[in-house]
């Protein structure tokens, strides 16, 4: 087993807080437009707060655009192709991962990191054990290797005869899996690398 190195104790800390700073200052201007663009089109509230497991088990509530509506938003992390509490401009904000950047907030509070595991709701991440609980002593991530391999995770389980079975029984542990693999092989480069996958993916 690996033990973390310096970048995985000092470094990516620094690296997360720095970039997300610089971040949110490029993108303020397009943050506040899509704010404004929720607010017309679908009225308040414009974030979606939700409590998620983080680093050590500890609990933390996450900030993305609410894409949603809000009268049938529930705790749920599962969600199929063509759900249809889906706002419609959910569905564009959602097909660009638009929704996901005010967690650059949380990443600025040290809460989540760039690259890491997805955050899940409790429980789930806060149920592991064993070998596999080493994922928790991961900051969750924006984006990492396990969110690209499932970035079409709502088409897959939109397939399935019962979702949330077969994201328990096959997408959770193979989540499991390869955080357990970024855990043992997180550095800088790799971690510039998922970003850059990320932002060229489709």
């Amino acid at each position: 087993m690996n033990q973390p190195g310096f970048y995985a104790r000092h470094g990516k800390r620094w690296f997360d807080f720095s970039a997300a700073a610089i971040g949110l200052a490029v993108l303020l201007l397009p943050l506040a437009a899509l704010a404004l663009a929720i607010l017309i089109a679908d009225g308040t509230p414009v974030f979606f707060r939700q409590q998620r497991v983080g680093r050590h088990g500890r609990l933390f509530r996450i900030c993305k655009f609410r894409t949603m509506t809000s009268r049938m938003m529930s705790d749920s992390t599962i969600t199929v192709s063509g759900d249809t509490r889906v706002t419609r401009l959910g569905k564009i904000l959602r097909r660009f991962k638009l929704d996901e950047l005010p967690q650059l907030f949380n990443v600025l509070a040290g809460e989540m990191s760039l690259v890491g595991p997805r955050p899940d709701v409790p429980g789930y991440a806060d149920r592991l054990r064993g070998n596999d609980a080493r994922v928790l002593e991961l900051r969750p991530g924006i984006t990492g290797p396990a969110t690209l391999a499932f970035r079409n995770e709502e088409e897959l389980l939109a397939r399935a005869a019962d979702p949330k079975r077969y994201n328990d029984e096959v997408v959770f542990p193979e989540k499991v899996r390869l955080n357990l693999m970024y855990h043992d092989t997180q550095g800088f480069a790799a971690d510039i690398g998922w970003i850059l996958k990320t932002i060229f993916s489709r």
